[in-house]
């Protein structure tokens, strides 16, 4: 492999022996390095072969402008993902690395981003959320930075969104059921719904992992009924709603929706 960019000292663009460019990473390899040099294998900790070319140059943007320290930290939230999740896209490194550079830039301005799904990722993603959560001890103790919870939230929302992207049947089949849900929804309240508004895109973020899960057959763990009842007894037109999408659910997929995801379809239609 010679060098075709040098990134960092840690990073660079490289061009294997079929000429073919990659990203590779890896403690002072590009260090003193130029154009042309060849690139020691043994220096190489991960090496990124991205077909997208939009991707690359994005990676190749983001790994300019991040620090070693952060990058190395990220790689090891990345691992520890995969050794608990799996196999995982690559892509989800980029997602990892940019959404931790700004969190910890946030966080040295002082601001605090909230996390509206917190609750949600948290119910609904168990292990992604208990992989956050294990993020952020390593983030404190390899760079001294104590980050909120909400932060758990979203690195949770990344590892789930790209499951989600690598073993979910096709997109498309994911959304046609989506426009299914909405058309349902839309119906029912009467109007069209406002696109522009938060409530709708955390509507459409909920029902894009809804719609992963009745395709995969996936169930929820089993949550607290008496939160079932209250949200019942609060927004009656909205369970209403969700009653009606469990039951073309059932006519279209076999699948019988819990009371959880009942819940959880009545909570966000609620707020449109």
């Amino acid at each position: 492999m010679r060098i075709s960019k040098v990134l960092n000292n840690n990073a660079a663009l490289v061009l294997d022996e079929r000429q073919h460019e990659l990203v590779a990473m890896g403690c002072g390899l590009g260090f003193q390095k130029r154009p042309g040099d060849a690139l020691d294998p043994a220096l190489v900790e991960k090496l990124f072969a991205l077909q997208n070319h939009e991707l690359m140059s994005r990676l190749s943007e983001v790994l300019s402008a991040i620090p070693a320290e952060v990058m190395a930290v990220c790689t090891d939230i990345l691992n520890l993902a995969k050794n608990q999740l799996g196999r995982l896209p690559e892509e989800v490194y980029l997602a990892l690395l940019d959404h931790c550079h700004f969190a910890l830039e946030r966080h040295r301005q002082g601001i605090a981003l909230h996390n509206a799904l917190q609750w949600e990722m948290r119910r609904l993603y168990p292990k992604e959320f208990a992989i956050g959560l294990q993020a952020l001890a390593l983030i404190e103790q390899r760079l001294g930075l104590t980050l909120p919870e909400d932060e758990a939230g979203f690195i949770a929302w990344h590892l789930a969104n790209a499951q989600m992207n690598s073993e979910a049947p096709e997109m498309q089949a994911i959304t046609q059921l989506m426009q299914q849900v909405l058309r349902i929804v839309t119906y029912q309240q009467g109007h069209e719904l406002d696109q522009q508004t938060l409530s709708y895109h955390r509507f459409i973020a909920h029902l894009k992992f809804f719609a992963q899960r009745v395709l995969s057959q996936q169930s929820l763990p089993a949550g607290d009924t008496s939160l079932h009842a209250a949200v019942k007894a609060s927004y009656p037109q909205a369970w209403h709603s969700a009653e009606s999408i469990g039951g073309f659910i059932w006519e279209q997929y076999r699948k019988e929706l819990e009371l959880d995801e009942m819940m959880f379809l009545a909570i966000h239609i609620s707020r449109l």
